[in-house]
């Protein structure tokens, strides 16, 4: 209780009426857009960085592991369309809804790839125990080629930091020195 304020002795805070706010309620938010995209009506491109004013709402009846999932709501720069995108918690990301395209991302197929290439090779492992081995024995050969290349690299660095630059600028400095001699005479 604030001490500037005067409270009568029968007053109780429960009684004051809690605010009934809708779960779906939007509000009004300052955010970045989150990648490239390019709006469907127009085909202005918003580049990942431009500023919104959007609206926010959570997400009914979709969670990914507890956490709530957001939907944004921002209007094109050009033509005023609405574009809607939600968060990704799963793949922390965010995915398009409606009102754009987004733009190819070549990180995010590598990525799906890789995931993929690894689902593929554990699933023959758990199937056969001579792949286990071959893909061992594979990894152990990559390993050792990498070391390898490593230590020829460092070798050549080796042979190059051998120049003794003391020797070089001594060698400089001698032969000016000549030379202004010879001018002299």
């Amino acid at each position: 209780l604030s001490p500037q304020k005067y409270y009568p002795p029968d007053f109780d805070p429960a009684k004051i009426p809690k605010l009934k706010l809708p779960k779906d309620r939007q509000y009004v938010v300052r955010l970045m857009a989150p990648f490239n995209m390019r709006c469907k009506t127009c085909g202005e491109y918003i580049y990942k960085g431009k500023k919104f004013n959007a609206r926010k709402e959570t997400v009914q009846n979709e969670v990914y592991l507890g956490l709530p999932i957001f939907r944004f709501y921002i209007k094109c720069t050009r033509c005023l369309a609405e574009i809607t995108f939600k968060t990704d918690p799963e793949n922390t990301d965010y995915t398009m809804e409606h009102g754009a395209t987004r733009n190819f991302q070549a990180e995010k197929l590598l990525e799906e790839e890789e995931k993929r290439m690894q689902k593929e090779r554990e699933e023959e492992e758990l199937n056969n125990p001579m792949k286990v081995l071959e893909n061992r024995t594979k990894d152990s050969k990559l390993e050792m080629e990498v070391l390898e290349n490593l230590q020829e690299l460092k070798e050549l660095n080796q042979r190059q930091a051998n120049v003794d630059f003391e020797a070089m600028l001594k060698q400089y400095k001698e032969l000016e020195e000549e030379q202004r001699r010879k001018e002299q005479e």
